[in-house]
């Protein structure tokens, strides 16, 4: 009889942490993620290597690429890991119960937070969800009073030379823009009118931030705290405004130095969780809303 080789297998934790490294864009940020050591992620990653029996990361002092084998197993690791989630989360669903109350910036719930919800309620129906939508500010006091047990907000990246505070888990980083309507050409000579949020906004913050930077002369000619409303008023040609890149419609446009405008620095969407919210729902929750919002923000870079 001939002997049966024990099947192969690769780890589960290894492939997450390489999966991490490259969402995160370095082992650095990993690390930070996972909260682990820098030499521990390099020696996870250097194990999975030898279990598969190829090399995955191309890498010098600073940066790194995929090799064929590492864009194989980046692809399937992700296939691996959201099944393994997906298995849990279908074994403890029916004992999961209760009400979650999710704070979020009203923009990236309209792009992004719709379908992730949707899903989640889906797979999770005796969770009751209490959504409410708020400026970033508003939200971290809003927090900070117990008021949610989970918040989006926006803050400062962290890494590369970013100051902000680093709360919570990162799950997107936006893009900035300066957007304007076509029906209405931008003077470069004018005094921009602008269209934002009223105190506190992180957008109006940027906003105000680079036009003083440089020297532009500005007003705010618009406030509103619905996305709806202040797109309007960029289509009446009331003023410019600000978005993130992938919220900008086909009826919109962007205005760049072309037009005089200054560049402005990305935004982080971090997820944090209240200390006191240590439930089995929101911690479902926070687990489904880390992984499907990772995911889609790969998808969408």
């Amino acid at each position: 009889m001939t002997a049966l080789h024990p099947f192969p297998h690769v780890h589960l934790e290894l492939l997450n942490t390489f999966v991490t490294v490259v969402h995160r864009g370095g082992f650095t940020e990993a690390a930070r993620h996972l909260n682990k050591t820098q030499p521990t992620i390099s020696a996870q990653i250097k194990k999975l290597e030898t279990e598969l029996g190829h090399p995955l990361l191309s890498r010098d002092t600073r940066n790194f690429e995929l090799t064929p084998a590492g864009e194989i197993t980046l692809e399937l690791a992700q296939q691996m890991l959201r099944l393994s989630r997906e298995l849990l989360q279908r074994l403890d669903a029916p004992d999961v119960h209760g009400t979650i109350r999710l704070g979020t910036p009203e923009d990236f719930a309209t792009a992004h937070l719709s379908s992730v919800l949707a899903d989640f309620r889906e797979d999770y129906p005796r969770v009751r969800l209490e959504v409410t939508c708020d400026l970033t500010r508003n939200l971290q006091h809003q927090l900070d009073d117990g008021l949610h047990d989970i918040v989006l907000l926006k803050q400062e990246p962290r890494g590369g030379g970013g100051r902000g505070s680093g709360k919570g888990t990162r799950v997107w980083l936006e893009s900035l823009v300066w957007v304007g309507h076509p029906n209405h050409p931008i003077d470069t000579s004018d005094e921009i009118s602008l269209v934002v949020s009223p105190e506190p906004c992180v957008y109006r913050a940027r906003a105000l931030a680079a036009l003083r930077k440089q020297r532009r002369k500005f007003h705010v000619g618009y406030q509103s705290t619905s996305l709806t409303g202040s797109l309007a008023a960029v289509q009446a040609g009331l003023g410019v405004t600000i978005l993130p890149r992938d919220m900008v419609d086909d009826g919109f446009r962007v205005l760049g130095e072309r037009y005089g405008f200054p560049p402005l620095p990305a935004t982080e969407i971090a997820l944090v969780r209240a200390p006191h919210a240590t439930s089995a729902p929101v911690a479902a929750l926070f687990d489904y809303m880390v992984d499907a919002l990772e995911r889609a923000s790969v998808a969408h870079s």
